[in-house]
């Protein structure tokens, strides 16, 4: 089966909803605010330097930057995935760290499993905008987990986001955390789930899709993201999204 995806029509504009399945154990970093129910099938993951386990009912939260790395899965998955535009969630959620994970019987979950329910049975628009409204609001219920990363590493993040289009070396990043680099690069590693160049390049191409979105041409995203041309552009492009930019666009 591998990896399939199915889209939900939804009539709240902005937001998008998925049906996903899958048998394979799957990592990445995300690039939105999301909640996902699991439906069928348990496994355990890795996210926020702490290894998860999921069961049907489930909910996994998901934000801007984290990253996901399956450990083990029990059998093929099922998952609703609803995800919310930035706008609508940031004023509220701003620098809280959602809890990974909710349990299916959790009460702070109530919100999220209704809105999952109003997707599932295609509610029509005030519905589901009542729905999408009370689910953003309970963010901050759920928004008061600690943040994993240590304060190097935590400076290391936010210099790589600040400064994406720009190069950065490791001296640069050292030098901006207060911390030795060697001892950085295996917090970084520890902490985030992949090395700084990765996280680096997954930043990159985040940004490219929202440049290719808002109608750049893909031979003038490359130096707009801190990429050298356009041919490495392309070649990080394919191997993290599945497609080159131009079809991306298209």
């Amino acid at each position: 089966m591998a990896i399939r995806t199915h889209e939900l029509a939804v009539s709240v504009p902005g937001l998008r909803a998925t049906r996903w399945w899958t048998d394979e154990l799957h990592a990445g970093m995300k690039e939105s605010y999301a909640v996902a129910r699991v439906e069928t099938g348990r496994s355990e993951w890795w996210s926020s330097g702490k290894v998860w386990r999921s069961a049907p009912g489930s909910l996994q939260f998901k934000q801007p930057g984290d990253v996901h790395r399956d450990v083990s899965r029990d059998g093929p998955g099922t998952f609703q995935i609803v995800a919310f535009p930035a706008h609508l969630v940031e004023p509220v959620a701003g620098k809280l760290r959602v809890h990974p994970q909710l349990a299916a019987d959790d009460e702070r979950g109530a919100p999220f499993q209704r809105l999952h329910d109003a997707v599932l049975s295609g509610a029509d628009r005030l519905a589901l905008e009542v729905a999408v409204a009370e689910a953003i609001a309970a963010f901050a219920a759920v928004g008061d987990a600690k943040c994993e990363h240590t304060p190097p590493v935590r400076r290391a993040v936010e210099l790589l986001h600040e400064r994406l289009a720009e190069n950065v070396t490791l001296d640069d990043l050292a030098a901006h955390a207060d911390y030795d680099k060697f001892h950085l690069c295996r917090a970084f590693r520890a902490q985030v789930g992949m090395p700084p160049h990765a996280y680096l390049t997954r930043l990159r191409i985040m940004r490219a899709k929202e440049l290719l979105t808002a109608g750049v041409r893909p031979s003038d995203v490359a130096l707009q993201v801190g990429l050298y041309d356009q041919s490495q552009l392309n070649r990080h492009f394919r191997r993290i999204v599945g497609t080159t930019p131009g079809r991306y666009a298209r």
